[in-house]
């Protein structure tokens, strides 16, 4: 729902809201739903969706596919992680073609902001964190559009 506090970032009047779909390590397919159904009722204009999916490619059985269409179906951006698992072919999961999936890569710079807390506490949060380690790109052609 949405909380009384504030944050913000990129976005100066952006409004964040969070929903919990996970209990005891288990992210159960009514929660993620119910979370779905709150934030397009609550008028969110981006979901952005941090969890994997079993069920990639077959979207009406994925809970995250068919949450995220019925978001785009009322106007709401939705952004999913590609999952953790790879790289290898065919390893990527939220693919469904009206999320717009990401995935982390390695950069060389932080990028840090500060977030106001209650009470004036200022607290100090890394967006990306730098390695020295040089990490190469590998393009997988068979799965480019």
């Amino acid at each position: 729902g949405l909380a009384a506090g504030t944050a913000r970032g990129g976005s100066e009047s952006a409004r964040i809201a969070v929903y919990k779909v996970c209990q005891h390590g288990d992210c159960p397919d009514w929660l993620l739903l119910g979370a779905f159904d709150d934030a397009i009722a609550d008028g969110v204009h981006v979901i952005s969706l941090s969890l994997g999916s079993d069920n990639s490619g077959d979207f009406l059985r994925d809970p995250q596919a068919l949450g995220a269409f019925h978001a785009v179906e009322h106007g709401i951006t939705v952004v999913c992680a590609g999952g953790n698992s790879g790289p290898r072919p065919s390893t990527i999961s939220n693919d469904a073609p009206w999320i717009i999936t990401v995935g982390a890569s390695t950069v060389d710079r932080a990028f840090e902001s500060n977030i106001l807390l209650g009470g004036g506490q200022v607290v100090k949060v890394y967006f990306f964190f730098s390695s020295s380690k040089k990490i190469y790109v590998i393009y997988f052609f068979n799965k480019c559009n």
